[in-house]
């Protein structure tokens, strides 16, 4: 995680650049620390700049940015009461629950987190089917490294309205540095916020199917987006890519527990490459789904996590305990403002818990033994199952026992 300062950006802005594709032979290392951002731009004193820094510039490593992404962190009660417990009931301790992850989300360069449930101490906690969790625990996400929360889930009209707002409130005022899309105020619905990481300016934006059948009252003054809008969605992502060298898009989509990308998965994926989208970062299904590069009008590539599946949870299938944490590196060419992604990779993560829903953690599958997975209570869970399903769905042996 670096220090972000977002920057909101309204679509109707037209100044940006086109995301493309590099040649790998053209990467190298960035040097860059820390998270700046400016939309500001000075065409005179560029053009009067160009012929002094040529050589100076030609000399310069390309910019790169490692991208870390999560699924959904579904608080399901037992995990927000062990939580309680830690503390003698005088707050919330969520972190050992993050133990095994929490170092590969702080060494990224911009983590991405998908908060399947609305943060805020204005309700009390509550479990399915109307979720709400404690501010500790998106204190202690942001705490552990996260720097992009999307809340684009079907899950965000929880506790309708007055709940929405309520996290919205949360985020901005006691996070104001996070990225958070997915949902806004109709007054902010049409801005895009960017954040600049290394020198490489990324774009977030957040859909989902539906919301369990909950709704906003007619006249509300927030927005959220239905993926169903493709007309809207489209003009979004297009203002998107001319604002920002990298489009981060979150869809809330697919059938739940299942490993199969629906056709309806493919097609959204294509319609948002197509238009401007370089990075999707998939969620619904509560497991995990393959992962693959999705070729653009021009002929480059962009990349797709179909779904990471939940970073935690205590659902009670056994594909809710598979999900994983998506890996990627995103390098700029300075000389042509080209954009490659390169190096995917997929962490996978089990969730563990014992008799009476005892003992919440993540495991990286690569720690999980076949004696802890013995003493997993989640219904016909096996360590063989997990590792057939990792085999089948992510075709990544390298990480396997």
């Amino acid at each position: 995680m670096r220090k972000i300062i977002p920057i909101i950006i309204s679509v109707l802005l037209l100044a940006g650049c086109t995301n493309t594709q590099i040649d790998p032979s053209t990467l190298s290392s960035s040097t860059s620390s820390e998270f700046v951002g400016s939309n500001s731009f000075d065409s005179s004193s560029e053009s009067s700049s160009n012929t002094e820094n040529s050589s100076e510039h030609e000399e310069r490593p390309n910019p790169t940015a490692t991208l870390i992404c999560a699924g959904d962190n579904l608080i399901h009660s037992p995990i927000y009461k062990q939580a309680s417990a830690r503390t003698g009931g005088s707050g919330y301790d969520f972190r050992p629950v993050y133990e095994e992850v929490k170092d590969l989300i702080a060494e990224a360069d911009l983590a991405v987190l998908n908060q399947e449930t609305i943060i805020t101490d204005e309700f009390v906690p509550s479990n399915y089917p109307r979720f709400c969790t404690p501010e500790d625990c998106g204190d202690q996400m942001i705490e552990m490294g996260f720097d992009a929360v999307s809340i684009s889930n079907n899950h965000v009209l929880d506790r309708g309205e007055a709940g929405l707002k309520a996290t919205l409130k949360y985020w901005s005022e006691k996070h104001p540095d996070i990225i958070v899309y997915g949902a806004s105020s109709k007054e902010e619905m049409d801005e895009i916020p960017i954040a600049e990481i290394n020198g490489i300016t990324f774009a977030f934006l957040g859909f989902q199917e539906h919301t369990n059948g909950l709704s906003l009252p007619s006249g509300s003054d927030m927005k959220i987006t239905y993926l169903k809008e493709t007309e809207r969605i489209k003009m979004l992502v297009e203002k998107a890519d001319k604002l920002a060298d990298v489009v981060v898009v979150s869809p809330h989509y697919g059938l739940e527990v299942t490993d199969e990308v629906t056709d309806d998965q493919k097609q959204i994926t294509q319609d948002l490459v197509n238009w401007g989208a370089d990075i999707i970062i998939g969620t619904q299904p509560h497991t995990a789904q393959p992962m693959e590069y999705v070729t653009k009008p021009d002929g480059t590539e962009a990349f797709v996590f179909y779904c990471l599946g939940n970073l935690v949870s205590v659902m009670d299938q056994p594909l809710g305990m598979i999900g994983m944490l998506g890996k990627l590196t995103v390098t700029k060419d300075l000389e042509t403002g080209k954009i490659i992604l390169s190096d995917p990779e997929a962490v996978p993560i089990v969730t563990h818990y014992e008799s009476g829903y005892a003992n919440v953690k993540i495991y990286r599958f690569e720690n999980y033994t076949k004696e802890l997975a013995e003493k997993n209570a989640c219904p016909y869970f096996t360590y063989s199952f997990a590792e057939k399903q990792f085999e089948k769905v992510l075709k990544i042996v390298d990480y396997l026992p």
